[in-house]
């Protein structure tokens, strides 16, 4: 009987998968590694694996043991495979930006999960990687797998991803492109590749935000290429042990918002729902198609699949209120059409400043209407309370109408965004738009560049 003795024999041998309606415009022919195949629906698996057995190898990892691991919810996934069939029990530390449906997974597998700020510094005591280890030196017979720093992480991929890349392209792989986190996978694939062919090119795929395409080029941990992006599963602000740079060729970066788009064409136009990082990695392959010619077979790595990313990506909601979706908005209902249901927040202009300040904080508003007896009569926004209440700190008691500025302008559902454009200013930020019977809606800075870009 063929079958598998269980779930972690499963893992590995993917399928490489043509690319053609997406990949028209791109010279020679390209290929992808879909690794949501394997039974945790990641490229993760392969790693995890590899690396709980190199544990057990050199007894950081007894029996009844407990495997601790800070990771964007792939590498947990493929955890708690080996740890279900091996008999540990998992903790994840993951980082407040991933998606509810990797945690709910985690859940549903059995892992303990610690959710951790992302906006920390990596050394911060509340970081994922902090909590990580401190959990390892309390809690005993544990064993914190580091995916970063750890070895078998990039031996994994070095003994199987990289001889089914090059087995499957027959070794005429010219040029190998994949999204870059703990290092792992691109550089355990790139030893493979280069040993068999040092002229097959090495793309990493990096996110505005991280540190690596910088250091890549210059030698230098640059803390202010540092910022929050939301693309999952890439890019880091540190420099793990298992990043080759000397491997890699080139690295591209990629917007959260072109990541996101390319991610929803490949399930449009291959039938691939795929997770973020595999979008933000084809169009960092579109972005480098000048480089390649109709001789390039190009293989491009598709980390995990999309059921993650259901609530993010594949949400129109989550897109458009990034601004990421290319909508057709052309007059003003077009760009309340997702909330015009919602009602308009107002303060009265009797009530203190600080029932203001407390009205936007609730609700993350910047700006509010004043209103009195029914009628606008001027508007608050944080730009114009703070020098007050900077300059007197009594004054968050003092009735809102001693700091409103002029009402919003009113204009009509009809009215032409290009039109509407015309009333913001540095000294306005808003305009109210008429909705009939007497009520009305808003219309921010913020609603209209996400409209017009």
């Amino acid at each position: 009987m063929n079958i598998k003795n269980n779930i972690l024999e499963a893992i590995g041998n993917t399928p490489m998968i043509k690319l053609n309606k997406i990949a028209e415009d791109i010279p020679g022919t390209v290929l992808a590694k879909v690794e949501y195949f394997n039974p945790g629906h990641s490229v993760k698996d392969r790693m995890a694996l590899r690396m709980v057995e190199a544990a057990e190898e050199d007894g950081r990892l007894k029996p009844g043991g407990t495997i601790i691991e800070c990771t964007s919810g792939n590498t947990g996934m493929g955890l708690a495979l080996a740890a279900i069939v091996k008999g540990y029990k998992l903790i994840c530390t993951l980082s407040d930006k991933q998606s509810k449906e990797k945690m709910d997974v985690l859940k549903a597998m059995g892992a303990e999960l610690h959710v951790c700020p992302t906006n920390v510094a990596p050394d911060h005591p509340e970081s994922y990687y902090s909590v990580a280890e401190r959990l390892n030196k309390e809690i005993e017979n544990s064993f914190w797998v580091n995916q970063y720093d750890n070895p078998a992480n990039a031996i994994a991929h070095y003994e199987s991803t990289g001889p089914e890349i090059w087995e499957q392209t027959d070794g005429k792989i010219t040029h190998f492109v994949v999204g870059v986190g703990t290092g792992g996978t691109i550089s355990g694939v790139a030893k493979y590749l280069k040993e068999k062919n040092p002229n097959v090119k090495i793309w990493g795929v990096d996110s505005y935000g991280s540190v690596f395409k910088k250091y890549h080029e210059t030698g230098e941990f640059d803390e202010k290429e540092i910022y929050s992006y939301i693309t999952e599963g890439i890019g880091e602000d540190i420099l793990p042990k298992n990043v080759d740079f000397s491997l890699i060729d080139h690295f591209e970066k990629v917007t959260d918002r072109d990541g996101a788009l390319a991610t929803r064409e490949l399930a449009k136009k291959e039938g691939l729902l795929l997770g973020y990082s595999c979008g933000s990695a084809f169009q960092g392959l579109r972005q480098l198609k000048d480089e390649l010619n109709e001789d390039s077979v190009v293989v491009v790595l598709f980390h995990d699949h999309g059921s993650r990313y259901v609530g993010k990506v594949y949400n129109d909601d989550w897109m458009r209120a990034r601004g990421f979706l290319n909508e057709e908005n052309h007059v003003a209902r077009d760009l309340i059409a997702s909330h015009k249901d919602l009602p308009l927040l107002t303060v009265n202009s009797g009530e203190p400043m600080h029932n203001a300040v407390a009205l936007m904080r609730k609700y993350g508003v910047s700006q509010l209407p004043v209103v009195e007896e029914g009628k606008f009569v001027g508007s608050v926004d944080e730009a114009h309370l703070l020098p007050a209440l900077t300059a007197n700190a009594q004054a968050r008691d003092e009735s809102i109408a001693g700091f409103m500025q002029a009402p919003f302008p009113v204009v009509q559902a009809s009215d032409p965004i290009d039109s509407i454009a015309k009333h913001f200013d540095a000294n306005n930020g808003a305009v109210l738009v008429e909705l009939g019977q007497g009520r009305y809606h808003i219309i921010t800075r913020h609603d209209m560049v996400a409209a017009m870009s």
